[in-house]
Order: structure tokens, then C-alpha cells, then sequence
């Protein structure tokens, strides 16, 4: 039998428990055969050495050295033996291995190489060019299946030994395939590497011709394992992708598992179309379009997978949904502002109806005060709603942010408290924008006011200003970002970030990563909708024990450079008392109380309609004056710009305040072709509604 040419050298030592298990190359003077007989001699010699310095009898000495010579011989006798039974066992080992397709191996019984069979040979030259020396081990052979044969041939030796037959898988085999170890008196031991039944095939010609494709093909068996993938599956699946491998545990079906897709495909019931699944390979979230087609291939059934890379679709298809909830929740929160602006609505105006009639000395001012500011605050978080719809009314005007950070740090100082501080590095050059300057700043503040939270400990809150060129259209998470100029504010703090699986989340409403009680969630969604509505774009970067950034690109206004505007004089004290006869349209019974309360303590003469329609029908009569129409926007059936559209048919002159709980940007649509109109935002205080009147009807 033809030995294979070279041995296969090995890095590391090997383990403890198995040093005796497989002989290392070092030629046939190491075995222990070889050690005894020395071992023997030396006995000897070192008898003799006492039995001369004893002055021991010549008879004594005689017989040390008998039985030193004798115990060498016999094991040299012995070995002889064993060795031309090994002989005889090879020439039996190559007429029944020499065809056998399994790899095969005759070792002695300590694990040296005698022969192995071309299948064992083609293993061998097919993992490394070379082979193994006729001193090699068995453990270098099996090194060709297993990253660590010695433990197996350690435990295989001893069982061959005890009981004459053995097998053990080779772990970390991608092919599932075992050992088996069986005696061949005297002293010889055969070893064959086994394939299971239901592994996989070798490649075929037709795999070779696949591996090239770009499409991303695979062979299925009937229970869902992996015959063979080519390189575009491969890197779409990952390293994991290997014969053997079940394709179920590679992906996810979405909705429906692999493992039922597979049965149905193999029942025939499959219409073929492709279905989405995911995978992680490599840590990394892919979709895939799996499509499976029922095949027989070399006279057994199986499955033929195509895969395609899905990952954008899905992520589209993510955006779209995430704009939709968007969308959804702006039409709630619009909504819900509008109710709420009408519940303030009546809370206010009450509370001013009852503060005219108590004094500052009274014991009941005081509380009614304290609605007031809380009414206030509430009509305040109306408006962060409003803003995050994108329906809040801006007056937006060209602006150097520089200067209105300079004259906001004095409330941002107050806001941080003693343990932040509070650092402004602003651009010389910085470019001017046009935005409304009071939204602007409420932008600022809730960015300031969660940089200080973040900073339990105390830290630094650094706001910072630079002008920023997008020199070609730039993509960052799911937005797209025209090429441009831009201003660019920065606020950074060092607190405790925020984690990655929540970034996407920080800007939707009601979402807050505060604890319970700390925070509204509107904060940030406000943000987002007044950048936004100004036509930029906000972003988060953020590192868990790092801290911070959100970086806001606001477009750079091209146009001429704003006049100085002189601060306006301090109103005097106004006249709100009026003459005339008012028409009030309102659905919402507290507000139209109030209101007409209010319109008739300043010396208006008030009609009162619940709806659009009631209100026409009280316009039919020509012998009733009417001066100005109140009238609501947003009504039950007939809306507000109809019923004034329609009175106007009638009285041509007839003045108009328009009140709406919903922003005036919002209803311009419903309001074009009315001139002669003015608009009041709910809520409105007394004094508000009065002046907004008397200064419709003295135009």
C-alpha cells in the first residue's frame, strides 16, 4: 500500500490526557516497546554497578545480568512479532479497503499509521498539499475532519482496548460524519470515517456552474437542510450557510415559519410566489424574498431556494408605516388640541368673568389667579401639541441665531440650575435663517432642559453654532437632506445617553425615556415638529455613558438682511368698551356663554346661535343690524367660512372674527375670499376678545 509523502506538522502540544494516546513523528525509537528494552538494560547495568561496589559473589552479578539480557530479548522478540502481524494485517487492509469510498486507515495499537486507502489519501491531499510519514498518527489524519481529533482517539483507543469496537462523531464536523475504530488481531486497529445516510451529496457539476451565478441559489433536502449554496446565498446568509445546515434556523419566516413553507412546497401546495423572511448573519439584520420550487435532482426530492436581498424594501417599507403613524397622530393631536382649546376656552374666560368682581384684596383672588396661570400652562402644552401637528400658527422673520442664543442664556442659565453650566461658541459668519424666533427658542429650551436631566451629577450643556455646506444630497436615517447652506446648532451634553434601540423613538409623541412622573414625552416631539414646520432637519447621535448630540440644519435665508426694529413702546391702558350689535356663531354652550358674557360687559348688544344654519336664520330678518359676525371655524354641519360666505349674499359690509381651537395656518384653505376678517386662537382671555372685536369693527 502507497503511504502518503510528507507528515502534517502540528502547532500545539497536545492535551494532557492524551499524550500517550497518539505518538508524535519522531521515528519508531520512542515507542514503548523500544523504552522497556532500554529501560531493561539500564536495570542491569545499574545492578551490576551495585553488585560490583557490594562486592557481591560472581554468581550474584551472573544472574543481574541474566535477567537484564532476558527481558530485553524478550521484548524485542515480541515486537518482531507484532510487527510482521501488522504486515500481514496491511496487505489484508488493502484488498478489502482498496475500493471502499469511506476513508479508511490501519494504525497499530497505539495509534500509528500503517496504511490507508485512496479515499483516506484523497482526504488528506485534498486538505493540504502533502501527506502524512508512515510515523504519522492517526490523530494527524483525522485532523482532516475535526479541528481536535486527540480526545476521540484517546477514548477510541481505550474502548478498541476494553472492548474491541468503537465510534464517536468528529465534532465540529460540517458534514456530521463519525469514526469507528475496530480491533484486527495481533495489535492492528482499523479506522473508517462514516457518512450518515441523509448527508449531504458531493457537489455535482451542476453546483460548480451554480456557485458562478449572481442569483442567490440553494439545494434544500426534504427535511430542510442545506445540500449545497452557492456564493451569492453565502453572503446573504452567512458563514453559517454549510451543508447540513437546517435552513430554518438560518432564517425567520415572517408570519409563517420556514419549516411550514418547506412542507407546504413539498406537498405540492406552494404557489411559488416569493415570501419575506429575515436573517441575522453576522449580527447584521437582512430581509430576504424566499421563493421555494419543488425539484428531483439524481433521483430524490428536494427543494431548489432562490433568495433576494429585501433589506431596502423593508426599510421603505418602514418609512412609509412610520409617516403614516406620523401623519395619524398629528391628525389626533390637532384633534385633541382643538377640544382642549375649547375646554381653556370656557376655564379662562369664567375665571377672568369672576376676577372682574373680586379685588386684589380679596381672599378669593388669589385662587383665581391660580386657575389662570394653570389654565395658561395647559394652553401651553396645547400648543407643543399643535407645533408636533404642524399646525401651530408661525410668524416666522430673518433672525441671527448668535444674537437670540446671546439674549436666551440668561433663562437658560436659570433653567439649568447650579450643578449645569451653561456654554454658548457661536460662528462670526454665522448665516441669518428665517424662522419664528419665539418657536426657536422653545426648541432651545426643551433640548437645554433634557441635556440638564440627563445630567443628574452636574456637568456642561455646550451649545454651538456653525455654518454647514451639504455639497451633494445626503441621506441620514430616513431623511433626505437637499444639498445646500445651512445653519447648524449643536446641543451636546455628557450625561447618560440614550440607548440605541430607543434613538428611533425619542421623537415620537407621548415617548419619553424619563421616569414615570418626570416627563410629558411632548418635549422632543414638539422639537421635531417646529423644525420641521421651519423646513429643517433635527438628528440625534447619542452613546449610552457618553453622552448626547442633536445637531439641527436650519436652510440658510438668502435674502436681503433684515432693518433694525426698535422695540415697541409699553401699550398704554386700552379702552375695550364698544358699541354695536355682535352676532356670536360658537357650538361649544360654555364658550358662547363666556363669550357673550364678556362681548355684553363691554357694551356690545349680543345674538347668540349654536350652529351656521341658526345663524342664517336669524339674518333673514332685514330689520335686524348686525355689525360683526363671531363665528367659529370649525362646526358641526355647515362650517364657519360658508355661513359667512352665505351671509355676505345678504349683508355685503357685515365685519368678521373668525375663533378657532385649530391653528390659522391650518384653516387659510377654508377662509380664502373672505376679506374684511380677523382670527382669534382659542383660547382667548376676556380682554382678548373684546380688543380683537372693537378693532375689527372701528376698520
Amino acid at each position: 500500500m502507497d503511504r502518503l509523502a510528507t507528515p502534517s506538522p502540528r502547532a500545539e502540544a497536545p492535551a494532557p490526557e492524551t499524550r500517550n494516546a497518539a505518538p508524535s513523528a519522531q521515528g519508531r525509537a520512542a515507542r514503548p516497546v523500544d523504552r522497556a528494552a532500554e529501560a531493561a538494560l539500564a536495570v542491569a547495568a545499574a545492578l551490576g554497578a551495585w553488585a560490583a561496589s557490594a562486592a557481591a559473589s560472581p554468581v550474584v552479578v551472573r544472574a543481574v545480568a541474566a535477567f537484564a539480557v532476558g527481558t530485553a530479548a524478550y521484548l524485542l522478540i515480541r515486537r518482531l512479532r507484532a510487527s510482521g502481524a501488522l504486515d500481514r494485517n496491511a496487505a489484508a487492509f488493502a484488498a478489502l479497503f482498496a475500493r471502499a469510498q469511506a476513508p479508511a486507515a490501519l494504525s497499530d495499537a497505539e495509534g500509528l499509521v500503517r496504511a490507508v486507502n485512496p479515499a483516506m489519501a484523497a482526504e488528506a491531499s485534498a486538505a493540504e498539499r502533502g501527506g502524512v510519514a508512515p510515523s504519522a498518527s492517526i490523530s494527524d489524519l483525522l485532523a482532516r475532519f475535526t479541528p481536535s481529533p486527540e480526545p476521540t482517539v484517546y477514548r477510541l483507543l481505550r474502548a478498541v482496548a476494553e472492548r474491541g469496537e468503537a465510534q464517536e462523531p468528529l465534532a465540529g464536523d460540517p458534514a456530521r460524519r463519525s469514526v469507528r475504530a475496530r480491533a484486527a488481531d495481533p495489535g492492528a486497529v482499523v479506522w473508517t470515517v462514516e457518512t450518515p445516510a441523509d448527508a449531504a451529496p458531493a457537489a455535482s457539476a451542476s453546483d460548480a456552474f451554480i456557485e458562478t451565478l449572481p442569483i442567490a441559489l440553494a439545494r434544500l433536502s426534504e427535511r430542510g437542510e442545506i445540500l449545497f449554496a452557492n456564493a451569492a446565498a453565502r453572503a446573504l446568509l452567512g458563514a453559517e450557510a454549510r451543508p447540513g445546515a437546517r435552513i430554518g434556523a438560518l432564517i425567520e419566516g415572517l408570519g409563517r415559519s420556514m419549516d411550514t413553507r418547506i412542507a407546504e412546497a413539498l406537498r405540492g401546495d406552494s404557489s411559488g410566489r416569493p415570501e419575506i423572511a429575515r436573517s441575522e448573519p453576522d449580527g447584521r439584520e437582512v430581509f430576504l424574498q424566499v421563493s421555494l420550487t419543488l425539484v428531483e435532482m439524481e433521483g430524490a426530492r428536494g427543494l431548489v431556494a432562490v433568495f433576494a436581498d429585501a433589506t431596502e424594501l423593508k426599510t421603505l417599507e418602514a418609512q412609509f408605516v412610520q409617516s403614516q403613524k406620523m401623519q395619524a397622530v398629528g391628525q389626533l393631536a390637532g384633534g385633541v388640541a382643538h377640544d382642549f382649546n375649547n375646554l381653556l376656552t370656557a376655564i379662562s374666560g369664567h375665571t377672568d368673568l369672576l376676577i372682574q368682581r373680586h379685588g386684589l384684596d380679596d381672599s378669593d383672588y388669589a385662587d383665581l389667579n391660580q386657575i389662570r396661570q394653570n389654565a395658561n400652562r395647559a394652553a401651553g402644552l396645547v400648543r407643543q401639541l399643535l407645533a408636533f401637528s404642524r399646525k401651530q400658527t408661525l410668524r416666522p422673520r430673518v433672525v441671527n441665531l448668535a444674537d437670540s442664543l446671546t439674549e436666551l442664556s440668561h433663562l437658560l442659565n436659570r433653567l439649568l440650575g447650579e450643578k449645569v453650566s451653561l456654554r454658548i461658541q457661536s460662528a462670526e459668519d454665522l448665516h441669518l435663517v428665517k424662522v419664528d424666533e419665539r418657536q426657536f427658542e422653545q426648541v432651545v429650551m426643551n433640548l437645554v432642559v433634557n441635556a440638564r436631566d440627563a445630567m443628574r451629577e452636574g456637568g456642561e450643556v455646550l451649545i454651538r453654532t456653525a455654518n454647514a455646506r451639504i455639497a451633494a444630497e445626503r441621506r441620514i436615517g430616513r431623511a433626505v437632506m437637499p444639498r445646500g447652506d445651512y445653519v447648524l446648532i449643536e446641543v451636546v451634553d455628557r450625561g447618560c445617553g440614550i440607548a440605541p434601540d430607543k434613538l428611533d423613538q425619542i421623537f415620537e409623541p407621548f415617548y419619553t425615556t424619563k421616569r414615570a412622573g418626570e416627563g410629558t414625552g411632548l418635549g422632543l416631539s414638539t422639537v421635531y415638529g417646529i423644525v420641521k414646520q421651519t423646513g429643517g432637519f433635527i438628528f440625534a447621535d447619542s452613546r449610552l455613558g457618553e453622552g448626547t448630540t442633536f445637531a439641527i440644519y436650519l436652510p440658510r435665508h438668502l435674502g436681503p438682511e433684515p432693518e433694525a426694529v426698535r422695540a415697541p413702546a409699553p401699550p398704554a391702558q386700552q379702552d375695550l368698551t364698544g358699541r354695536g350689535v355682535v352676532l356670536l356663531i360658537e357650538d361649544e354652550a360654555p364658550v358662547r356663554a363666556f363669550a357673550a358674557r364678556a362681548l355684553k360687559l363691554r357694551g356690545y348688544e349680543v345674538l347668540e346661535a349654536a350652529s351656521a344654519e341658526e345663524a342664517l336664520d336669524l339674518l333673514e330678518d332685514p330689520t335686524l343690524q348686525v355689525d360683526v359676525l363671531v363665528s367659529d371655524v370649525v362646526m358641526p354641519g355647515m362650517d364657519g367660512p360658508t355661513c359667512v360666505r352665505e351671509a355676505r349674499k345678504m349683508r355685503p359690509d357685515v365685519k368678521v372674527v373668525f375663533v378657532s381651537g385649530y391653528a390659522e395656518d391650518a384653516l387659510k384653505r377654508s377662509m380664502e375670499g373672505i376679506d374684511k376678517c380677523v382670527f382669534l386662537p382659542k383660547p382667548f382671555s376676556l380682554n382678548e376678545l373684546t380688543a380683537k372685536v372693537k378693532e375689527c369693527a372701528s376698520n
